[in-house]
């Protein structure tokens, strides 16, 4: 893996929604909110730290950017083997998007001018999150995603990436850059007591605006670039969709794709008079019991 000895690496944790069950959602109006969901590290972040942490000689600093929830995400990561631990937030980073983040990270990196910027390829809960590679591509460092494995010599990163269809491709990036880890890339350790205790009593330093330098209109949502329009709840108790039977016509197997396991509605046409359409569903109302003396 190469000699870490004097190398800064910064890792940058976020914290997922567990998508594992028990959960429930719950709409109400346009907000959707959220019961009973567990908030985890980002298993891939953990990866990336775990990464980190095994070079021997590197000094490792665990970010997070958000609240004081990520506290116990950065106290974890000290835990790890992480020197430092610092936070960054401001009402004026609220609601943001992957650009508006970007900033705040660019100007971190600025700030602390790590070797190495590591962080999860994508999110267990959202999948892809461009931020921290937009973050780097700012200040010109190259970017790998999906790395597997890691390896410094002479003032370059040589990192293999997981390719299309299983197959495994080498790349070579110029320091300082970025490194986007696959989440299978490194089993995250698990902290012994001490280093457990020795975290709670550790400080986390949490940067403002201030410290970063950074005009608030630039942030969050008034820095975005995708404004969100709206919110909706996801569909209720869809049906798995079964493998079409390859004996069928190719536009059969399509629709049965595209249903996305939603049964067909079994509409019925009744012919006949209106007369007859409302002895029909006085009838109807008669087999229910909903005609008062259960007939007609």
């Amino acid at each position: 893996m190469g000699n870490g000895h004097g190398l800064e690496v910064l890792v940058l944790l976020r914290e997922t929604r567990d998508p594992r069950p028990p959960v429930r959602l719950l709409a109400s109006g346009a907000a959707l909110r959220s019961t009973g969901l567990r908030r985890v590290v980002n298993p891939a972040d953990l990866a990336a730290l775990e990464v980190a942490v095994a070079r021997p000689g590197a000094v490792v600093t665990a970010l997070a950017v958000g609240g004081e929830e990520l506290d116990d995400a950065l106290r974890l990561g000290l835990s790890m083997g992480a020197a430092r631990a610092i936070r960054i937030w401001d009402e004026a980073l609220r609601d943001g998007d992957a650009v508006a983040e970007a900033r705040v990270l660019r100007r971190t990196l600025e700030i602390l001018r790590p070797t190495l910027f590591l962080t999860g390829s994508s999110l267990l809960d959202r999948g892809d999150d461009a931020s921290a590679a937009l973050a780097g591509a700012g200040l010109g460092m190259a970017c790998a995603r999906q790395v597997v494995s890691l390896a410094l010599e002479r003032g370059r990163a040589l990192a293999i990436r997981r390719a299309e269809k299983g197959w495994r491709e080498e790349v070579e990036l110029r320091l300082p850059c970025t490194v986007l880890v696959d989440a299978g890339a490194a089993e995250p350790r698990y902290p012994d007591l001490p280093s457990v205790l020795g975290a709670l009593a550790a400080p986390v330093a949490v940067w403002g605006l201030a410290e970063l330098g950074l005009p608030a209109w630039e942030l969050g949502f008034d820095g975005a670039a995708l404004r969100p329009v709206g919110l909706a709840a996801p569909r209720s108790d869809p049906l798995r969709v079964e493998t079409p039977d390859p004996s069928q016509p190719a536009h059969e197997r399509v629709r049965s794709l595209f249903s996305g396991g939603i049964r067909p509605r079994q509409g019925r046409v009744h012919l006949g008079s209106a007369g007859q359409a409302v002895e029909r569903i006085l009838a109807i109302f008669a087999e229910e019991g909903l005609l008062p003396g259960g007939g007609p």
